[in-house]
């Protein structure tokens, strides 16, 4: 029984983990919307498709991240769980949006074998994406699985995917500033797309974690595979 976690501090934790998630989400949204007015800007000034598409893709994980600002929105916890299958719905689309943006924009690249000027701006912003951006996605993806939130948790690896297309961009535009590589960025951002199907099918259907107030239990039965918290093999909460 002393091992026992008291019913009031685990309302007290829920209560703190749930203010995190609304911050950070706050913060993902405030951070990506600056993102796209800096790289669309700059990119149309260089020419740089790679640039535009990068603000665009920043658009897209605002859509994500107000899914889940919409579900937290609410103030009790069951009104919170009912919202989760939709916006666990809406961070999915946003996934498939994002990898369908990236592959017609890197294969339109690939074939017009676009060349762009040098973006001083355009870089500075990729690297400082590829700092922030991890930071957020894993504040988030902790305080999402223990929190028990599968929408959470899926949009922290929204957040992370959006990282990788940082670093994407930041190889690609130093690529084609110092060495004239333009076909860098756009096989990087084919690589990014293949996953972010991936991550959109697991949203869609749920396996996004496992914790006890996830929707995961509620949408898949637990298997003998199943670990004790109803975790199964490749689910995200578990890696």
């Amino acid at each position: 029984m002393a091992n026992q976690v008291s019913p009031s501090f685990s309302t007290e934790r829920h209560a703190v983990l749930t203010r995190r998630v609304r911050f950070l989400v706050a913060a993902t949204i405030v951070y990506n919307l600056v993102e796209a007015v800096v790289a669309i800007s700059a990119g149309t000034i260089a020419s740089s498709t790679a640039l535009i598409g990068f603000g665009l893709d920043s658009l897209i994980e605002v859509s994500s991240a107000a899914a889940v600002a919409w579900q937290f929105s609410a103030r009790d916890a069951a009104t919170r769980q009912a919202r989760e299958r939709r916006a666990l719905r809406g961070i999915a689309v946003s996934f498939f949006a994002l990898a369908l943006y990236v592959t017609v924009d890197a294969l339109r690249a690939l074939i017009a074998a676009d060349t762009a000027e040098t973006s001083v701006p355009g870089i500075v912003l990729a690297a400082a994406s590829v700092v922030i951006m991890p930071f957020l996605s894993l504040a988030q993806r902790r305080a999402g699985r223990e929190l028990g939130s599968a929408t959470a948790v899926a949009d922290s690896k929204q957040t992370l995917l959006c990282s990788y297309l940082s670093a994407a961009l930041l190889v690609g535009l130093l690529a084609n500033a110092l060495l004239g590589w333009a076909w860098a960025d756009p096989v990087v951002a084919l690589l990014i797309a293949a996953l972010a199907v991936k991550e959109g099918r697991e949203a869609w259907r749920g396996d996004a974690c496992c914790a006890p107030g996830g929707i995961a239990l509620a949408m898949q039965p637990a298997t003998s595979g199943d670990d004790a918290c109803g975790c199964e093999p490749g689910c995200s909460c578990c890696s």
